[in-house]
């Protein structure tokens, strides 16, 4: 099977060759609206995006973060924010790396996506901070919800130019709504605030004819059935903290998944080879039975080259071990014990 078609029978629930990371199929397309905002300096300059938020990449950090100070925030006062907020123009974007980048993939290999990073609840808070966010959430739920309204639109009608100029197999859409403790939102305010517009946003999607894989490596637990209901084909990012097998029983494999290796409990200095050998065991013994599931680091590496290295070459091995001592023996059906 050719990576693609070894997705697809995980996603379909049909026999693959072997067990692996989903973003090992993956091509990502370069985002125009990301690569019209200039370079990002990695020494731990400040530097403003699109949308007027500034970021900060500490030399040896793995990527940029926003650095929201009282003085620099887009939104100095959420009553105001029509005033504050300039939405970057979707006008005359230049997708000619995109779509060399796309004619360049061989579909019957690999899936193409883009990144499509900040989702609505991220960008509320990078326009303001995170601390103000949540208390605006909460005191000014009005305002606040005009805010996502109109952040929803936005990335709606970015969502359909996508569609139109390069038409990826997937929108890989990130939006962490929580921590590795527990959601940011108590479960009330997200789905108030939050979930009708998710639903927009993922109707948007799978109107154009794409798939909907959301990134949150965090706990996504307590609103799984939510991310049903919203229509989400594949969360990427199940970190290990979360309770995977209950949540699988819970969304009766409706939702496919994509990690459950406890990436930092084996990306440290002192973590042994056998170890992490034995936690890639634990995740596709313990999670790729139920099916649907894509065993692999949430965040997508380990930060120790070693380590990694390790991480995957046992992943590639065991991965198919798996596949071949647990056939599935009809389509639609569940590993055999």
């Amino acid at each position: 099977m050719t990576p693609r078609e070894n997705a697809m029978a995980i996603l379909n629930r049909e026999q693959p060759d072997y067990y692996f990371d989903l973003m090992d199929a993956l091509v990502i397309l370069p985002d125009p609206m990301l690569l019209s905002g200039g370079k990002r300096p990695e020494n731990g300059g400040e530097y403003k995006d699109n949308w007027g938020v500034t970021y900060m990449w500490k030399p040896g950090a793995p990527g940029a973060h926003p650095h929201v100070t009282p003085e620099n925030a887009v939104i100095k006062d959420i009553t105001k924010w029509k005033e504050q907020v300039v939405f970057p123009s979707l006008e005359g974007l230049d997708w000619s790396m995109a779509k060399k980048v796309s004619d360049g993939v061989d579909r019957k290999e690999k899936m193409t996506c883009i990144m499509f990073g900040g989702g609505i609840f991220e960008r509320s808070h990078h326009l303001q901070g995170i601390e103000t966010a949540l208390v605006n959430y909460m005191v000014y739920p009005e305002e606040t919800a005009e805010l996502l309204r109109a952040i929803a639109d936005w990335k709606i009608a970015y969502i359909r130019q996508m569609g139109e100029e390069v038409h990826p197999d997937i929108i890989f859409y990130h939006d962490d709504w929580g921590n590795k403790q527990n959601l940011f939102l108590p479960p009330r305010v997200w789905r108030e605030l939050i979930k009708p517009l998710q639903k927009e946003i993922a109707d948007a999607i799978h109107e154009a004819g794409m798939i909907y894989m959301h990134h949150a490596d965090c706990i996504c637990e307590p609103i799984v059935e939510d991310m049903v209901e919203i229509g989400v084909d594949i969360w990427q990012g199940v970190i290990a903290q979360n309770d995977i097998v209950r949540i699988q029983e819970i969304t009766g494999g409706k939702l496919a998944m994509v990690g459950g290796i406890d990436g930092p409990a084996i990306d440290t200095p002192y973590t042994t080879e056998e170890e992490i050998r034995a936690e890639v065991h634990r995740a596709v013994d313990t999670y790729c039975a139920r099916g649907r599931f894509f065993p692999g680091i949430p965040n997508g590496v380990c930060f120790r080259p070693e380590n990694d290295r390790i991480e995957k070459e046992e992943l590639k091995k065991y991965g198919r071990e798996y596949a071949l001592a647990h056939p599935i023996l009809e389509k639609g059906g569940m590993p055999q014990p």
